[in-house]
């Protein structure tokens, strides 16, 4: 008999291979409409959502991720920690996320085990080719595409990081991101991605199950 666990992390795993759309948002202190949002983006078609607000306290993003968690288990999507594995395993979270100058994978690993949905992000060749062999990631982005307000100082790496991508021909799920919106998409996709993670061209959307929606479209 399968055990709950295997069950889940299976579930998992394939959520992660179909997902397409990933959107990362702050916790919109200023509107006030967290809940609200989430639930927009995830009837767009959104597949994983993270919350990435370097501006909140500890305790605030745990109850915020006890919302991010509550909405998406609602629409049986998925969600996302960025950078805290503490908070992830305390919140219980089925993807965590990290940068190259972040935790360690190896110390990922020991805090919250192999259950839990492991990214990484690349901004050169050698770093995406990395993460594609590591059996220890289960994903990983590229990027950013684009100068993006969300990574200042961080320079762009063109769709040539696309297109290396594409040509590692890996069966791991690679998104493309960096600034990527309604109007440069399409180029993307040309490059060869098939996933992205998008942040201001939903966030910033007057109307974000829309906007998810005709980001969706133009992917493959």
């Amino acid at each position: 008999m399968t055990s709950p666990a295997v069950s889940a992390t299976t579930s998992r795993t394939s959520a992660l291979t179909s997902a397409r759309l990933y959107l990362c948002t702050d916790a919109r202190t200023e509107r006030g409409d967290f809940a609200e949002f989430l639930h927009k983006a995830y009837a767009g078609g959104v597949d994983i959502i993270q919350l990435r607000d370097k501006k909140i306290a500890a305790g605030e993003e745990l109850e915020l991720l006890a919302v991010l968690r509550s909405v998406a288990e609602e629409h049986g999507k998925l969600w996302s920690v960025n950078d805290r594995a503490d908070l992830a395993s305390l919140a219980g979270a089925p993807v965590f996320h990290i940068g190259q100058q972040d935790l360690p994978i190896p110390a990922a690993r020991t805090l919250l085990g192999h259950s839990v949905a492991l990214g990484l992000s690349s901004g050169t060749s050698e770093q995406a080719a990395a993460a594609a062999a590591n059996p220890e990631t289960d994903y990983f982005c590229v990027g950013p595409l684009w100068a993006t307000p969300t990574k200042p100082g961080r320079a762009a790496v063109g769709l040539e990081m696309v297109e290396y991508a594409a040509s590692l021909q890996t069966d791991k799920p690679w998104f493309a991101i960096g600034g990527i919106d309604l109007g440069n998409v399409a180029s993307v996709v040309a490059a060869g991605a098939q996933r992205i993670v998008v942040v201001r061209a939903i966030t910033d959307a007057a109307d974000p199950t829309a906007a998810a929606r005709e980001l969706l479209s133009h992917l493959p």
